[in-house]
């Protein structure tokens, strides 16, 4: 049995990195709750949007969201708005959703 991906670790990730190829993405959102696949500037990313009771739940959970991204050298973009926060993984340096991005995502459900 596979490791779960909450479980994993995030690998360096470089310019050239090998991406997930699309075929292979719902096998990965199978084991993540309510993520989505998003084109951005025609770069594929990770996104979810989590509901809070108020801004400073929000913001903190953000802030956890933060703490666990500089932990792993990789870095979500955050958007923290009243009852809400959306956040969206992808890799920046290999230009696109990588092992890291569904690690992550896995991650910051379990903060949840």
């Amino acid at each position: 049995m596979s490791t779960s991906l909450k479980n994993q670790t995030c690998q360096a990730c470089s310019v050239g990195a090998p991406l997930i190829q699309p075929e292979a993405y719902q096998s990965l959102l199978d084991q993540l709750s309510d993520w989505h696949i998003i084109t951005v500037d025609h770069i594929d990313r990770l996104t979810k949007v989590y509901s809070f009771k108020n801004f400073k739940k929000a913001l903190d959970f953000a802030n956890q969201v933060g703490e666990i991204a500089e932990t792993a050298g990789h870095h979500p973009a955050l958007l923290v708005e009243w009852g809400q926060v959306t956040v969206t993984w992808w890799s920046h340096e290999a230009g696109g959703l990588h092992q890291n991005d569904f690690i992550m995502a896995a991650k910051t459900d379990a903060l949840f």
